[in-house]
């Protein structure tokens, strides 16, 4: 749900930052405050570089040296470019939007013209990516078979909570079935 947008600022020095992301086709979107020195920076067209990983187990080997992780990551490589038109800029934020809540988009206020300017959005071609993916339990060496020592895999995963209503709401409205039912995709089964 997370990507981390990482450039060179003016200085020169790496800068990475968290944000939210979506994806249309073979275009990504991040989105953040105007304000924002990172994305004003990218928005003149600057290298960056853009990652999101997802941990779905811990892999305890035999000996410290073969631990690991299962994960699914994706890196992308490019020159992010501002979105500007504002029914363009309005279309890159509900595809974030549902990319993090999918159907929230059609019950929520569209943004207004001072927010959309208040919002810079930035979109980055996917012409450039590299994914890696690891998947299975220990791989240990030979001689550690024998030894006393648990191995296999805690399998993570991220999971929803119980939904804590605004206590400010002025309008009773009973939550929406997308947000009863919230279910992010599960990690792929690990074998131990």
């Amino acid at each position: 749900m997370i990507c981390h947008a990482g450039f060179n600022d003016e200085s020169g020095r790496p800068v990475v930052i968290p944000t939210g992301y979506g994806r249309s086709g073979d275009r990504l979107y991040i989105h953040g405050s105007s304000a924002s020195r990172m994305l004003r920076g990218l928005s003149r067209g600057i290298p960056v570089c853009v990652t999101v990983t997802i941990l779905d187990g811990m892999v305890l080997a035999r000996s410290a040296f073969h631990h690991s992780m299962n994960y699914r990551s994706v890196v992308v490589f490019g020159e992010a470019m501002p979105v500007e038109d504002a029914e363009a800029k309005t279309e890159a934020l509900r595809v974030i939007s549902d990319h993090l809540v999918p159907g929230r988009w059609n019950e929520v206020r569209p943004p207004t013209a001072q927010e959309l300017k208040a919002t810079i959005v930035l979109a980055l071609d996917l012409t450039e990516v590299s994914a890696k993916v690891r998947t299975g339990g220990p791989i240990d060496d030979e001689e550690d078979m024998p030894l006393p020592v648990w191995a296999g895999v805690i399998p993570l995963a991220i999971t929803p909570g119980k939904l804590i209503p605004d206590p400010n709401t002025r309008v009773a409205v009973d939550p929406p079935a997308y947000a009863v039912n919230y279910q992010r995709t599960h990690a792929p089964e690990s074998q131990s």
